[in-house]
């Protein structure tokens, strides 16, 4: 993730066009959301996670070899929609597995493991690209996607006989469990927009902020793996506080932080001052490891809630997308210190709305 931004570059990319690189990722997910959620409902979350992890395997091969900006962009785009089917079988599984009374610690873990992830990746991909160089680091991501489709292979298959009686009893369309759920999807489901695009801009605004005061991709990516550890020691206590105190204590900070962070990125000249930045964020971000997941197990119905989660990744996505695109289209006419303005005061006013919805889950929940 942190040397994204910087691969394209090394094609020739300009610093919007890099941006939209990044942006791939998303709007991959974006477009595969709602048949994402189709899929995982006719063939189980264990078949979605084997084949999202070998999809992702190629899509990291295509992005190690391709010698233009468009061919990484494509593979970008694939990694995208791989991860989307990942993200949705991952969290049906785990509504399966796990009581309700757990269960944002569980989703808290389960983000959690992501953001351990993006600990050792960077730390691994700092050495590797002093070797190998950058594509280094997308050869790692391909082994490791493959070792991903492995392990989903052994886990159990939860949701068979869920299944067996939706086959018997014919599917719910995605048009008709959206159509149900219209109301939480647009009120809720734009609070989970707002997370989506606060947290994508980390993996886009950063690296770029972090290129332009002049920091090295191995700095930058030691930076990010800093960020990372802080991530996974606030997961837990944010999980716990979610099972007691409710959803808001947690969703509220994951945006502001975001918003105060883009606000004071343009201040920062040196690699301490992007690392105290990204220490705020990553307080903020590491409290709400699996925020997402625990608002769409909270929301999603018994009947077509594979469909039903399909749309709530469709509205994470649209976060997801719009950030990066948000900070390519400022930076394609404004300097990069503007977008970090520009977009930090968007993120901190749509915090208001993040924690008036999430206000109404918890006390509709007790």
């Amino acid at each position: 993730m942190p040397v994204l931004a910087l691969r394209a570059r090394d094609l020739g990319a300009d610093v919007g066009t890099a941006a939209v690189v990044v942006a791939m990722l998303g709007i991959g997910m974006l477009v595969t959301s709602l048949p994402a959620g189709a899929l995982v409902a006719r063939i189980g979350e264990r078949r979605a996670l084997v084949g999202a992890g070998l999809l992702d395997a190629v899509a990291m091969t295509l992005a190690a070899t391709s010698s233009s900006v468009v061919a990484l962009a494509g593979a970008v785009l694939l990694s995208g929609m791989a991860w989307t089917v990942f993200l949705i079988a991952r969290q049906g599984f785990l509504i399966d597995a796990v009581p309700v009374r757990w269960r944002a610690r569980a989703m808290s873990l389960l983000g959690g493991s992501f953001r351990i992830g993006v600990l050792v990746g960077p730390l691994l991909g700092a050495a590797l690209i002093t070797q190998w160089g950058i594509p280094g680091v997308f050869w790692l991501a391909a082994a490791l996607a493959l070792a991903s489709a492995a392990l989903g292979g052994i886990v159990p298959d939860l949701g068979g006989e869920v299944r067996a009686r939706a086959r018997a009893e014919g599917h719910l369309s995605v048009l008709s469990v959206v159509r149900t759920h219209r109301r939480t999807l647009a009120t809720l489901g734009v609070a989970v927009v707002i997370l989506g695009a606060s947290r994508s801009l980390r993996a886009s605004l950063l690296p770029l902020w972090a290129d332009h005061v002049g920091l090295s991709a191995s700095v930058t990516s030691l930076i990010f793996a800093f960020a990372a550890a802080l991530d996974v020691a606030f997961m837990w206590p944010g999980g716990w506080l979610m099972d007691v105190r409710g959803r808001m204590v947690v969703a509220v900070p994951v945006v502001a932080s975001m918003g105060l962070g883009c606000l004071l990125l343009p201040l920062t000249s040196t690699a301490a001052g992007v690392t105290a930045v990204m220490a705020l964020i990553a307080v903020g971000n590491g409290l709400g490891s699996g925020i997402v997941m625990t608002l769409g197990a909270d929301t999603a119905p018994v009947a077509g809630r594979a469909q039903y989660l399909g749309a709530w990744r469709l509205c994470g996505d649209v976060g997801n997308s719009g950030g990066p695109l948000l900070v390519s289209a400022v930076a394609a006419v404004a300097p990069l210190a503007t977008a970090c303005v520009v977009v930090g005061g968007l993120v901190l006013a749509g915090t208001g709305w993040v924690g008036v919805w999430t206000r109404r889950l918890d006390l509709a929940g007790r």
